[in-house]
């Protein structure tokens, strides 16, 4: 029997400069129900994504258990920037039911995206308060960080008051 009350997940991102011309970004998600992994390969300075792969190893939903490189193989060739969480959603969606799927895609992307903001965090004045300031600021500018990291989720103080995008 499932217990939800004892529901564990753990979600990680992680983004590694390969050469000077690539970059590999990986999620891999665990929880009670799911073990899967997920990686894309970035090729600089255009950010088009030339690689991809994952394997989903454990998942209620049954989509999710068939091969998913299939699926993947429809965001090769999509450049990370704008629009780009719209056209992954529309590629994939068309190929696999397996929301998780299309979800660390996306979180692969925003790791890119984070690894490039990474100049602007480190800018960040060396006095706290107007740090956090600085911070709220960042992420109101490009709302798209909201969320992206334990530091931009709800409930932070850096991002208290901010709509979160639809």
């Amino acid at each position: 029997m499932n217990n939800i009350l004892s529901f564990k997940r753990n979600r990680s991102t992680c983004v590694e400069q390969i050469d000077d011309e690539t970059m590999k970004s990986y999620c891999r998600l665990q929880d009670t129900f799911t073990d899967a992994y997920v990686e894309i390969v970035v090729r600089l300075p255009d950010l088009e994504i030339i690689k991809a792969k994952g394997e989903f190893t454990r998942s209620l939903r049954n989509e999710c258990l068939i091969d998913i490189n299939e699926s993947l193989k429809g965001v090769i060739g999509v450049r990370i920037g704008p629009g780009m969480l719209k056209i992954i959603k529309g590629l994939m969606g068309e190929k696999t039911d397996c929301k998780e799927l299309v979800f660390m895609v996306e979180e692969c992307c925003h790791g890119i995206i984070l690894t490039f903001t990474k100049e602007g965090l480190l800018s960040a004045s060396k006095e706290e308060r107007n740090k956090d300031e600085y911070y709220a600021n960042m992420v109101k500018k490009n709302i798209r960080m909201y969320n992206r990291c334990a530091a931009f989720a709800p409930g932070s103080p850096l991002v208290e008051g901010l709509k979160p995008p639809a």
